[in-house]
C-alpha cells in the first residue's frame, strides 16, 4: 500500500510541476473564473432599472405628477423627457432613445379622487422581449401600489407577495452558483483531457508506461492535482461572488465543498475518458465542450429551467452531474438547505463519479494502439 501511494505521488508530483510550468495552464484554472465571475455579475444581469421613459401627461395636476414622481423614485425608470402627443412616442422608440411612454389622460386627478377606474396607460418597445417584460412588471407594481394609497384600501387581488431568500431579485444571486457549476464543469473537464492528450501526442505516454505504474496509478496521479485545483476554483468563486454581489453563504460551508469535490471528480473522469477515445488534443478541446462546458451552461438549469424544456430533454439532462450540482448549490448558499434535503444530489454526485472514474480506468489500457 505504501509503495501504491508512493508511485500515485509522484506521478501527481510531475502534472503538478507541469501545471506550474505552463502559464496557461493557471490562467485558465485560476484567472479565467474570476473574468467570467465579473462579467456574469456585473454584465451579464438581468436586474433592469433606470429604464428611460417618455412621459405625455394631458391632466398636469397633482395627482398626475405623484405618478410620474413614483414611476422615477425607486430607480427603475428615468423621465427622459416630457411629450405633447402619444404620435411622437414611435419616432422615440425607432430612434432607441426610450425604452416606454406613460400616458396620463385628462381628468386622471378626478377619477383618483372618485375612486373610478383611472386610464393611464404605459406604451412598451417590445424589441428587447427581457427589458420589456420586466418594466411591465415594475410598472404594475407601481399602479397598485399608488391605487391602495390613493384609496386607503388593502390589496384587493390576493394576498402582498414576499420573496423568500432572494427579496431584492438580483440575478447575482442566481449567476454566482451557475457559474461555479460551468467553470468547474469546463475548465476540469478540458483540462484533464489535454493533460492526458498532450501526452499521447508527444509520446511521452510510452516512457510512462515503461514505469513499474498500473492503471489506477496513473490514472489518480493525474487526477489528484486537478481535484485540488479545482476545489481552489469553488473557493475563489465563492469567496468573490460573496464579497463582490453580497451573495449568502446560508448554508454548511463543508457540504457545499463535499458536493463540488463529488462533481469535480465525476468531470474529471469525463475529461479523463474523452482524452482516452481521442488521444488529440484538438479532439479533446471538442469533446470536452461538448460534454463539460454545454450540458454545465445549457442543461443544469442555470440559464433555462429544466422543467420548460420538453420531456425528452429533461431525461437527456438528467444524465449530465450539473443539474444536481446547481440544485445543492443553491440550496446550501442561498437557503441553508441542508443534507436530509439533499441527499439523493450527493448520491447522484457520488454515483456519478464513481462509476466514470472505474470507467475510465478500465479504459485506459497500457498500450499505444
Amino acid at each position: 500500500m505504501r509503495r501504491y501511494l508512493r508511485r500515485t505521488l509522484a506521478i501527481a508530483r510531475k502534472e503538478l510541476l507541469h501545471m506550474f510550468r505552463d502559464p496557461t495552464v493557471m490562467y485558465m484554472a485560476l484567472g479565467l473564473p474570476v473574468v467570467m465571475l465579473v462579467i456574469f455579475g456585473f454584465g451579464v444581469s438581468l436586474d433592469v432599472d433606470h429604464v428611460p421613459i417618455a412621459v405625455i401627461d394631458h391632466d398636469r395636476s397633482q395627482a398626475s405628477r405623484r405618478l410620474v414622481e413614483a414611476m422615477v423614485a425607486g430607480g427603475a425608470f428615468e423621465n427622459k423627457v416630457q411629450l405633447r402627443s402619444e404620435d411622437e412616442v414611435p419616432q422615440l422608440f425607432q430612434r432607441g432613445e426610450v425604452k416606454a411612454a406613460l400616458v396620463i389622460p385628462e381628468n386622471y386627478e378626478r377619477d383618483v379622487a372618485r375612486h373610478l377606474p383611472v386610464q393611464a396607460q404605459l406604451l412598451v418597445d417590445g424589441s428587447d422581449g427581457t427589458v420589456a417584460s420586466i418594466a411591465m412588471g415594475d410598472a404594475m407594481g407601481i399602479f397598485q401600489t399608488l391605487s391602495d394609497r390613493s384609496t386607503g384600501a388593502a390589496l384587493s387581488q390576493g394576498p402582498p407577495i414576499r420573496v423568500r431568500f432572494n427579496p431584492a431579485m438580483r440575478s447575482a444571486f442566481n449567476f454566482v452558483p451557475g457559474v461555479v457549476v460551468m467553470i468547474l464543469g469546463m475548465i476540469s473537464t478540458l483540462l484533464t483531457a489535454l493533460t492526458v492528450a498532450r501526452e499521447w501526442e508527444r509520446g511521452s505516454m510510452e516512457q510512462l508506461f515503461a514505469t513499474p505504474v498500473t492503471r489506477s496509478q496513473i490514472i489518480l496521479g493525474k487526477v489528484t492535482p486537478y481535484v485540488a485545483l479545482g476545489m481552489l476554483q469553488a473557493l475563489l468563486i465563492v469567496t468573490l461572488g460573496s464579497y463582490l454581489f453580497d451573495v449568502p453563504l446560508a448554508g454548511s460551508m463543508p457540504l457545499l465543498f463535499g458536493s463540488s469535490l463529488l462533481f469535480l471528480l465525476g468531470m474529471l473522469g469525463i475529461g479523463l475518458l474523452v482524452s482516452v477515445w481521442t488521444k488529440s488534443q484538438l479532439m479533446a478541446v471538442q469533446f470536452s465542450a461538448m460534454f463539460g462546458f454545454l450540458p454545465s451552461m445549457l442543461l443544469s438549469g442555470f440559464i433555462f429551467p429544466v422543467g420548460n424544456m420538453p420531456f425528452w430533454l429533461q431525461a437527456f439532462a438528467s444524465l449530465f452531474p450539473a443539474r444536481y450540482y446547481l440544485q445543492a448549490l443553491r440550496g446550501l448558499m442561498l437557503k441553508g438547505t441542508g443534507l436530509a434535503i439533499l441527499w439523493p444530489n450527493f448520491l447522484i454526485l457520488a454515483g456519478f463519479s464513481t462509476l466514470v472514474l472505474i470507467f475510465a480506468v478500465l479504459k485506459f489500457k497500457r498500450r499505444l494502439a
